[in-house]
């Protein structure tokens, strides 16, 4: 490239010349290689070298490139005058060819730019009719092993790399050059007519990959991403699959390694019950234990549906696991002993609940009776059947509880504690606590996702509300993590970092989605509702939490409880269930959990809820 451009110098400078004096009458010698000639080429080419022309790359040469050419012309031209100057042959050159070299050099070193493009985007129409064009951002090793995927697939046609490194600008990988850093996508991918762009930086944290994502959609291109590598590890991905850029990814959620040494060493080998199997939850407790080496699995569910549907994916992926499925409520006692018994199971996951805060609060017989009656049923099965661990799930709103939900839940918890107290010295009681759990049924990314593709509006309850996030794999990880600890009775919960905005939550998907917050999809706030507060917290104060042998994983001592009055609490809500009772079971939630204090629509607590009856607190 180099020699072309002092060709093309030499070749303007030498016709310059000869159309000058053909207009003159007489014979001129023009000499090809005078100290003049030479002056011209040196200086000129250090100014090509200092204007940087020789970053761009013929293959995309392009108007920016054409202007580049120019300035670096003119500056050449200062340079050309300045030097011969200094040796005294400026008098020798005509004016009409220092006005028309510019111009002149300019269109010589543009032309067989711009001919070298078109027969090379004419070329790759020809051999790449069924490959889509992308632009790789970021020149990492992920996105060299990525170019020869692509060249071994032949379904996509790379065509360059976008990077913010300033040591690669100019540079090639795979033989494809770096065209420039990121925010220059909107540009180069226009020049390059790039259909698709694939960010390839699995290292890039939230906050970076938020800019990305930005960048991407100003370009208005479809993008993808590549795995990162914990995805690829615990087998959600493959190495080198495109994927769309999701929620998680911008949420600034690092993701949790257990250790899964201890998990293996605890569940290899073992029968292992999981309550709620087709849920959300118990399914991915289901592939965990499956994928870490247990003996069998017994799926216990009330769904049809979720049961056929976890039973035929675990036997499709597992042959070599037993896999029992029995259709029945966990709640009913002969269900549970008749599956304790047929499975020999020597840990239980109990992932059976209700969770929707807003409906739980219309229907306190239910969540009291699924929520805490069943887990007690559950529990019970398992102390009598010599079950080595039981590990509840449970929810942050479980913490100072401002709904049903919350309140349900701590009770259940209270319920695990009272019997490991009244003596279970064959069974180990865990119980696990998290936050909202990305993409899990009912939650509220499915929700914003339906509201996005039907245009909007998208709604939020409060600008200000904050809930703490983790993804399904992630929290399950955390509960096999627990259940394989050695403490006899604890409470877990994870470092979930920073709590996340509901309304960033919602601004992330609709760009996500390819549109504009408050332009494309509006986003409504339609206020807190009943039993909703603005903020979650993790732990009692009381509670003494203390960090374990993993990093992002806490540990807390049990509350100090009254197993007499839990015990009493529990006969009063069986027969206040059977009764269907609901002002009495409202005041005995308020009895048992005394720190359950309910919150109106506003998220204002309401005094005196103890003795309100309920028909009127869930109005």
């Amino acid at each position: 490239m180099v020699l072309h451009d002092l060709f093309m110098v030499w070749l303007c400078w030498q016709l310059l010349h000869v159309v000058r004096y053909a207009f003159l009458p007489g014979r001129y010698d023009l000499s090809l290689f005078s100290p003049q000639v030479l002056i011209v080429l040196l200086s000129q080419g250090v100014v090509f070298w200092w204007v940087g022309l020789y970053r761009g790359i013929w293959r995309f040469a392009s108007v920016p490139d054409l202007w580049n050419i120019f300035k670096a012309s003119l500056l050449g031209l200062l340079a050309i005058l300045v030097s011969l100057t200094i040796y005294n042959r400026l008098g020798s050159v005509p004016r009409a060819v220092l006005v028309f070299y510019p111009f002149l050099l300019t269109a010589l070193l543009g032309l067989p730019r711009l001919l070298y493009r078109v027969w090379k985007d004419y070329q790759a129409t020809r051999s790449n009719e069924v490959s889509k064009r992308v632009l790789i951002l970021g020149a990492g090793r992920a996105a060299e092993a990525l170019v020869r995927d692509m060249r071994r697939s032949k379904v996509y046609h790379p065509v360059g790399f976008l990077d913010d490194a300033p040591h690669l600008r100019g540079t090639r990988l795979q033989g494809l050059p770096v065209l420039g850093v990121l925010e220059d996508v909107p540009t180069i991918a226009k020049e390059v007519v790039a259909k698709m762009l694939i960010i390839a930086m699995p290292s890039l944290d939230a906050e970076g990959m938020r800019r990305v994502v930005a960048i991407c959609e100003k370009a208005g291109l479809p993008f993808r991403t590549v795995p990162r590598l914990v995805d690829v590890l615990d087998g959600l991905a493959l190495p080198g699959e495109l994927k769309e850029v999701a929620i998680v990814d911008l949420l600034g959620r690092k993701p949790v390694l257990p250790d899964w040494k201890l998990i293996r060493g605890w569940l290899g080998g073992r029968a292992v019950l999981v309550t709620g199997a087709g849920g959300s939850i118990g399914s991915e407790l289901c592939r965990q234990c499956a994928n870490h080496g247990v003996r069998s699995i017994t799926l216990v569910e009330i769904n049809e549906f979720a049961l056929i549907r976890i039973h035929s994916e675990l036997q499709r992926a597992h042959p070599d696991i037993e896999i029992t499925a029995i259709l029945g409520d966990c709640g009913d006692p002969a269900v549970m002993r008749r599956a304790l018994r047929m499975s020999e199971s020597e840990a239980v996951f109990h992932a059976a609940a209700y969770k929707q805060v807003p409906l739980l609060e219309q229907q306190i017989r239910e969540a009291v009776r699924n929520n805490v009656l069943a887990t007690e049923t559950v529990a019970r099965a398992c102390v009598e059947a010599k079950v080595a661990a039981f590990v509840l799930i449970s929810t942050d709103k479980a913490v100072h509880p401002a709904n049903v939900l919350g309140a349900s839940k701590r009770f259940a918890e209270m319920t695990c504690q009272s019997l490991c107290d009244s003596g279970a010295p064959f069974t180990r009681f865990v119980t696990v606590r998290f936050g909202n759990v990305l993409d899990s049924a009912g939650s509220v990314v499915p929700l914003f996702r339906k509201q996005i593709r039907a245009g909007g509006p998208v709604t939020v309850t409060d600008p200000e509300v904050t809930r703490y996030f983790m993804t399904i794999p992630e929290a399950c990880q955390l509960i096999v993590q627990a259940g394989a600890s050695a403490s006899h009775a604890a409470i877990y919960t994870l470092d979930m970092g920073e709590p996340i905005h509901i309304r960033m939550l919602a601004e992330q998907m609709i760009r996500l989605a390819g549109k504009h917050p408050g332009r494309d999809i509006e986003i409504v706030y339609t206020g807190l509702r009943p039993g909703e507060k603005l903020h979650e917290t993790l732990f009692y104060k009381d509670e003494n939490y203390r960090p374990t042998q993993h990093p992002k994983i806490f540990e807390a001592d049990a509350r100090k409880i009254c197993t007499d009055v839990v015990m009493r609490g529990l006969q009063q809500a069986r027969e206040a269930v059977l009764d269907f009772d609901e002002d009495r079971l409202w005041k005995l939630l308020h009895e048992i959990v005394p720190e359950f204090v309910p919150v109106d629509g506003k998220g204002v607590q309401i005094a005196d809820a103890t003795i309100i009856p309920f028909q009127r607190a869930r109005k």
